[in-house]
């Protein structure tokens, strides 16, 4: 996907969303949980990368997002910047005790530890109720975006623009990790990890690496949504949003960045339809769509355009 068509397709997806949270203000908070949950997903991908699937990650979300509300009541008039820079930061840290644990473990195993540990952050979110607000979530006020105090549409509008910016950079820093040394040890953990460990490669070392990288990713999704919603709940972290993670990485597929981008949009959309025609079988929907997509593009939506490219196989080889 270094055609350069595939840049100028990014440049005009970009243009359209801009375009349409402009012309249509309603549109910019699906917009920005669109590209919140692509960020996350994109953290799925990079453990995926190494044949791991979490699916408890939607903690990372919740520790980030009650970070960013907790530096923005604790500090008045904090920029939302490094109220997010601060839940990210909050985020990472735990992932770097966590991944000390996990990263021990493959498989199964890997998967529900991690959905032990996060049901753990879940249950203590909604019992602290003076530190969290239990169930009825942290409220706070609105954040400065770049010293300015905006109105509501304002500052939707300019973390939009802030949610974008992200998605694209984080976007090519990850294709640029997957491309690296470090994707490739990624791929050897999936394949054959006692080869890896036979050459003199630490599969520990490189799984803790992609589990901190993970747990940062899924941190900014949670902290920009809990920016922009100004209300963080402990369902943030509830297994389920674990769960859309796991399916928008499933359904974009893991082989390149932009697949946790088209699984995100494809998620929010399945929702957008579903609550105005479906409401009743929402669920249904997007169980149907996932069997679709596992028995039709088992490598995700990223996996079936790759077959309509020429050289392919060489592609299909670094994923």
């Amino acid at each position: 996907m270094r055609h350069p068509a595939f840049s100028v397709g990014i440049g005009c997806a970009s243009a359209a969303l801009l375009a349409m949270a402009w012309i249509w203000p309603w549109t910019r908070m699906p917009v920005i949980t669109f590209l919140c949950y692509g960020m996350a997903a994109l953290g799925l991908s990079v453990l995926m990368r190494a044949g791991q699937v979490s699916f408890g990650h939607a903690m990372y979300a919740l520790i980030a997002g009650y970070g960013a509300a907790f530096t923005v009541r604790t500090f008045p008039g904090t920029d939302a910047l490094i109220a997010l820079a601060a839940g990210v930061a909050s985020a990472v840290i735990v992932g770097v005790v966590v991944a000390a644990f996990v990263s021990r473990y493959r498989g199964i195993f890997f998967g529900m530890l991690n959905l032990g540990i996060s049901m753990v952050f879940y249950s203590l979110a909604g019992k602290l109720y003076t530190w969290t607000g239990g169930t009825d979530g942290l409220r706070f006020e609105r954040p400065p975006l770049l010293g300015m105090a905006l109105d509501r549409g304002e500052f939707e509008w300019g973390m939009t623009l802030l949610a974008l910016l992200l998605a694209l950079l984080l976007g090519w820093v990850v294709q640029r990790y997957f491309r690296s040394s470090a994707g490739q040890i990624a791929i050897a953990i999936r394949v054959n990890e006692t080869r890896l460990e036979y050459i003199g490669l630490s599969a520990r070392a490189a799984m803790i690496e992609a589990y901190v990288i993970s747990s940062a990713l899924v941190g900014i999704g949670g902290a920009l949504l809990a920016l922009a919603q100004g209300l963080m709940t402990p369902e943030g972290g509830y297994w389920l949003r674990s769960g859309e993670y796991v399916f928008i990485a499933i359904l974009g597929g893991a082989g390149h960045a932009i697949g946790a981008f088209l699984g995100a949009a494809v998620f929010e959309l399945i929702l957008l339809v579903g609550a105005a025609y479906f409401t009743a079988i929402w669920q249904m929907v997007l169980g149907v769509t996932l069997l679709i997509v596992i028995f039709f593009a088992p490598s995700g939506l990223v996996g079936r355009f790759r077959q309509f490219r020429p050289g392919r196989a060489a592609e299909d080889q670094e994923s």
